[in-house]
C-alpha cells in the first residue's frame, strides 16, 4: 500500500465518538461495579465451603512440595505394620464442582480422596504423584519453565501416557494451593494479541500495535508479564483466527480504540489467565464475536464461568461480565445474512443447544436465553465468516462499527 493509505490505517476513525458512546457508558458502569463486585466476593467467601488456590512466590510453592514429601516420610517411619503412606488430595470429580452464582463461575468443593501406596490398584498413580512432585520440585529450584510433554518424557516407562502425568499436576497444584502456572509447567503458544495494549515480558517492552500484522502470540509465562497499560475503550475476544486477522489487517484497533484477543478456537489456559489480567487491572468491557453455534457459545462461557477440570483455579482462568457482541442468531435476519450462508444445524448442534439453555450462566441471563431458542428453533448456525459475502471488509467497516454504535450487545 502507499504511505498515504498506510497512515489512513493508523489513524483513529472520524466517527469514533460517536460509535464508541454507548462503550463508553459500559466503561463507566463496569468501572464502578468493580468494588461492588469485591465486597460480593467476600460475603461469598464465608458462605461456600469451597477449595480455591492463588498465585504463590516459587519459595511458598517449594515449601509446600517439601511440606508434601515431609508428611510422606513421616508415614514410613511412623507405619512399622508396613501400611506404607497415603496422599490426601481434592477431589476434581463432576460431583464436587459447585457453581457460585454471585461469582458467575464454577468451584470445587470441599471433598477429598485418598490415594494409597499400598492400595493395589492405587500404587501406580501414587508413584506417579511422588515422582512429579520430585520434577517440579528440581525444575523450581532451577528457575526454568518446561512444557507438559518435557515432563512427560522425562520419566515415559513410569507415565506411560501423557494424560497420566497432566492429571496429577492438577492434583499437586491443589494439595499446595497455588495455580498450576506456578508449578512452572506450561503449554505451548497458542493465543494471540493485537492492538492498544503494551506490557514488559520478562523485561522486554511489548508494544501490541508494532508486533507485525499478526501481532504477538500471548506467552505461556503469564506470570512473566508486568507493567500493563493502555487506552484501550475495550478488548474483542474473537473465537475464530480468520476474523481475528482480518481486524488485525484493517487496523481496526486504530480506528477504534481497542484490544484484539483469539485463542482460535477453544481457549487455552495461557489466553484465559491474559484475558482474565486485562480485565482486573485495565477494568475496559470484554465483547465476544464468536460463530452462531452452540459451539461459539460453549467457547464465551469457558472464558466466562471456566471449565469443570480446571475448576479450583477458576478465579484466575475467567472474566466476569463478558458480553455477547456476535454473531448473534437475531443476526442472521437483522443483517438480512443470504440463505446460502446459514447451515443447517446437525441433531448433535441442536442436542449441545438445548443441553446449553440448562446451564447457569445461560439461565442467569434471559436475552442470551432468547438467542440460544432462536438458533434451536430455526435449526440454522452462521460462522462469522459469512459476513464476508457482503464484502471481505465489511466486519470491520460496517458490522463491528455499527454493533458499537448501537450498543447491541448482551
Amino acid at each position: 500500500p502507499s504511505k498515504k493509505t498506510k497512515n489512513k490505517r493508523l489513524e483513529t476513525a472520524q466517527d469514533v465518538d460517536q460509535v464508541l458512546k454507548k462503550c463508553r457508558l459500559l466503561k463507566q458502569e463496569q468501572h464502578e461495579n468493580f468494588f461492588n463486585e469485591g465486597e460480593t466476593k467476600k460475603v461469598c467467601a464465608v458462605k461456600e465451603e469451597i477449595v480455591e488456590v492463588q498465585e504463590l512466590p516459587s519459595e511458598h510453592v517449594m515449601e509446600g512440595m517439601e511440606s508434601i514429601a515431609i508428611q510422606i516420610a513421616q508415614q514410613i517411619m511412623e507405619n512399622s505394620n508396613k501400611s506404607g503412606f497415603s496422599l490426601q488430595i481434592p477431589s476434581r470429580a463432576a460431583s464436587n464442582q459447585i457453581y457460585v452464582e454471585e461469582w458467575d463461575r464454577i468451584v470445587l468443593g470441599p471433598k477429598t480422596s485418598t490415594r494409597s501406596f499400598i492400595n493395589v490398584k492405587e500404587s501406580r498413580k501414587t508413584a506417579i504423584t511422588v515422582r512429579v512432585l520430585q520434577l517440579l520440585h528440581k525444575v523450581l529450584g532451577s528457575n526454568i519453565h518446561i512444557t507438559k510433554r518435557d515432563l512427560f518424557y522425562t520419566d515415559v516407562k513410569l507415565f506411560v501416557d501423557q494424560s497420566e502425568s497432566d492429571g496429577v499436576l492438577d492434583d499437586l497444584a491443589c494439595m499446595i494451593g497455588c495455580t498450576r502456572s506456578n508449578l512452572h509447567v506450561v503449554a505451548s503458544d497458542k493465543g494471540l494479541v493485537v492492538g492498544r495494549i503494551q506490557f514488559t515480558e520478562d523485561g522486554d517492552e511489548i508494544d501490541c500495535t508494532k508486533m507485525g500484522v499478526g501481532g504477538k502470540a500471548i506467552p505461556p509465562y503469564i506470570d512473566k508479564i508486568d507493567n500493563i497499560h493502555s487506552d484501550a475503550e475495550f478488548v474483542l475476544l474473537v473465537e475464530k483466527e480468520a476474523a481475528y486477522m482480518r481486524l488485525a489487517e484493517d487496523r481496526f484497533y486504530h480506528k477504534y480504540p481497542c484490544i484484539v484477543i483469539t485463542a482460535k478456537g477453544q481457549p487455552d489456559v495461557a489466553t484465559r489467565m491474559f484475558l482474565n489480567r486485562i480485565y482486573t487491572e485495565l477494568k475496559i468491557p470484554v465483547l465476544g464475536l464468536v460463530d452462531s453455534d452452540p459451539y461459539g457459545l460453549k467457547i464465551l462461557s469457558v472464558y466466562l464461568s471456566g471449565s469443570k477440570n480446571m475448576s479450583y483455579d477458576s478465579a484466575s482462568l475467567t472474566t466476569p461480565n463478558i458480553q455477547w457482541l456476535g454473531l448473534r442468531p437475531s443476526d442472521l435476519n437483522k443483517y438480512k445474512l443470504p440463505d446460502q450462508c446459514r447451515l443447517d444445524m446437525t441433531p448433535t448442534d441442536i442436542k449441545m443447544g438445548k443441553e446449553l439453555l440448562k446451564e447457569s450462566f445461560i439461565t442467569k441471563n434471559p436475552k442470551w436465553a432468547k438467542e440460544l431458542e432462536i438458533m434451536i428453533n430455526t435449526k440454522q448456525k452462521a460462522e462469522i465468516q459469512a459476513l464476508s459475502s457482503f464484502g471481505f471488509q465489511y466486519i470491520t467497516e460496517e458490522y463491528l462499527p455499527r454493533k458499537l454504535k448501537e450498543g447491541d450487545w448482551i
